[in-house]
């Protein structure tokens, strides 16, 4: 894990799935099966990149903890006055300190106990606002997570 400074904000444009950690094994792989599917990344207009985001928010109780419903919206980062296609929303990870975890890279099987080992942490003041796997070049995944300043 690193900690990041202040990062700037993020903007996704993506497929929403509102869920919840007790639904999140069932819920999820078929988000990421619909973007696939639907070749969202390629209807996504004006993409920074062809980097992959898939972004926690929308926390129903947000600043506290992730145990309600949240969203999750799978995209790409976007520049900030970039509309969403019909079908997709926007999401803004907003200027924040991160707390980032790598995955091994190209083992997606392996980002859901790497999730699990981060809520477990109790060193880190998580703020449930907006959390995000990034999936780059090469099968590189990272795991940013907001955390409060010391």
């Amino acid at each position: 894990m690193t900690l990041q400074p202040l990062s700037p904000a993020l903007h996704i444009v993506g497929i929403e799935l509102r869920t919840s950690n007790l639904m999140a094994f069932e819920t999820i792989p078929a988000h990421w099966q619909r973007f696939s599917q639907e070749n969202a990344l390629a209807r996504i207009e004006g993409r920074l990149s062809d980097e992959v985001f898939a972004v926690y928010t929308n926390f129903e109780f947000a600043g506290r903890d992730n145990t309600g419903l949240y969203s999750l919206i799978v995209g790409a980062a976007v520049a900030p006055q970039a509309d969403p296609p019909p079908g997709m929303v926007r999401a803004v990870v907003p200027v924040s300190q991160r707390a980032v975890f790598t995955v091994a890279p190209g083992r997606v099987d392996q980002v859901g106990a790497a999730w699990q080992g981060i809520w477990q942490r109790q060193d880190l003041r998580k703020t449930f606002i907006a959390d995000y796997e990034r999936y780059g070049a090469g099968g590189a995944i990272e795991i940013s997570v907001g955390v409060a300043e010391p």
